[in-house]
């Protein structure tokens, strides 16, 4: 029995015939190479030394080189007879021409190396009844893979699911009679403070400068401690000030919580926040939930835009520099959390991402494309999002750790202009929480959209199984996470 779509029929008993075949032994386009590697590097923001010289690719990059590549161009797609690009077709031409990743599960044997030449084998596995999301009505279709290397041997495995939709049949961003968020109310400011939120506008936090040397804010007419006056110049006070760095540590908070105000976000984090130069200031604090808050926490200014001519101070979790000793596997028990990390999702990063993975799908590179498709912008590929994941985890392990594996389920979309912040924590309860003998461990993590002042849902969650350095394998081999 046929479905009808936008541009025909679905053979939905020939769709669902193709569900356990088997493709052709495909040989990837490109081998390993390092260049690639540090590419790939420079995208997701990785410092690992063992991979930025393009000696060894990260394991996420395992499917990376059996992409069809960027070499034909933005759009360009497989066109084998394999039963899983076959099943595409046929969703494609019955109008389910949208295309979003959903899971990604990587199992890695080996790292690779420059010169390794992969082939890939892959296996329709299951294709979805119809099902309906924000994007619109389509199936899940998910294809099984293994990757073997030149002497037949596997170097890793991939379950991998994407939703095949019809754009145009999904709920829009805010629903029809949807009230408009109001804007936050202005603050009140006089002539006197004009200089310090012209700084703003410019994402400079001035802070005022006595004589003395000593720093005072908010901005005053005299020092409130010592009586001492500004400055006065022919035309009135003559205000000096240094550019703070940006870089501060949070010494209190609290939430506010009633009575609830629709042009602020919930939660309302508002933080006594110590500024580097020794200042303390009242701001808001984003892009972490109220309960990862601790008292000494490193943070890092940031900017929030509520009105066309203001620019209001916020700050979000600082990032976290890469581990450079070995974290050893006795050190960590179940329930230890990693370091939030804020990622700003910008075009350079959706679109230099989908190059660095050898993603040519056009919803990544044009917003033109992505719009046609039901989409707001071109959007993060899951290839990135994986990226950036196990990079920030291989950051917390540390030289010598080993990644095992990795699943990744993604949510919300997100687009140039959010900010992903990434979360987790070792995970307890499970066999492989911890195990001292071989390093093993189990990490949860999460990947929130924070855009503007709100966090509007998950972009991913998952797992990863990560072996740290024992007293048996002190080093992985100095093999990178």
């Amino acid at each position: 029995m046929g479905t009808v779509g936008d541009e025909g029929v679905l053979d939905e008993a020939g769709l669902m015939a193709l569900v356990g075949g088997v493709g052709a032994a495909t040989r990837a386009p490109v081998p390993v190479d390092a260049e690639a590697i540090r590419l790939w590097c420079a995208a997701m923001g990785a410092t690992d030394p063992a991979v930025l010289d393009g000696a060894v690719a990260p394991p996420a990059m395992l499917d990376v080189w059996s992409m069809v590549g960027m070499e034909r161009g933005v759009g360009a797609t497989a066109t084998t007879d394999d039963p899983h690009h076959r099943a595409y077709g046929l969703l494609s031409d019955a109008g389910f021409s949208g295309v979003v990743a959903t899971n990604s599960d990587h199992a890695y044997g080996r790292l690779l190396r420059p010169g390794d030449h992969l082939t890939r084998t892959t296996t329709l596995a299951a294709i979805s009844e119809r099902k309906t999301t924000a994007l619109g009505e389509g199936h899940f279709v998910t294809t099984e893979s293994d990757f073997v290397d030149e002497a037949g041997a596997s170097v890793g495995t991939m379950r991998f699911t994407v939703f095949k939709f019809r754009p145009g049949t999904g709920r829009t961003a805010e629903p029809d009679g949807a009230a408009e968020r109001p804007e936050r109310p202005r603050p009140r400011c006089n002539a006197d403070q004009a200089w310090h939120w012209e700084g703003m506008r410019h994402h400079e936090l001035r802070i005022q400068r006595f004589p003395s040397g000593r720093l005072v804010h908010p901005p005053r007419l005299a020092d409130p401690d010592t009586g001492e006056p500004a400055p006065m110049g022919p035309d009135g006070v003559e205000y000096d000030w240094v550019v703070a760095s940006g870089d501060a540590t949070l010494h209190s908070w609290t939430v506010t919580r009633h009575p609830p105000h629709p042009a602020f976000p919930d939660p309302n984090v508002v933080g006594l926040v110590d500024l580097a130069e020794g200042v303390r200031l009242i701001s808001n604090v984003v892009g972490v939930a109220p309960e990862r808050l601790e008292v000494g926490m490193p943070l890092r200014l940031d900017w929030h835009d509520t009105h066309e001519d203001v620019t209001l101070h916020r700050f979000r979790p600082a990032v976290t520099p890469r581990r450079d000793q070995p974290r050893p596997a006795d050190t960590v028990v179940a329930g230890d959390r990693l370091p939030v990390e804020p990622v700003d999702v910008t075009v350079e990063l959706v679109t230099g991402g989908a190059v660095a993975t050898r993603d040519p799908q056009d919803v990544h590179h044009d917003p033109e494309a992505a719009r046609a498709r039901g989409l707001p912008d071109v959007f993060m590929n899951i290839l990135t999002t994986t990226g950036l994941v196990t990079r920030w985890i291989g950051d917390w392990a540390g030289p010598g750790a080993v990644l095992d594996s990795v699943r990744v389920g993604l949510g919300v979309p997100t687009h140039p202009g959010d900010v992903l912040v990434l979360d987790g924590s070792v995970l307890e309860g499970t066999a492989d929480e911890v195990d001292a003998a071989t390093g093993r461990l189990e990490l949860a993590f999460t990947a929130a959209v924070l855009r503007g002042d709100r966090t509007i849902g998950s972009h991913a969650r998952g797992t990863a199984t990560v072996v740290l350095p024992t007293g048996d394998r002190p080093t992985g081999d100095g093999e990178p996470a």
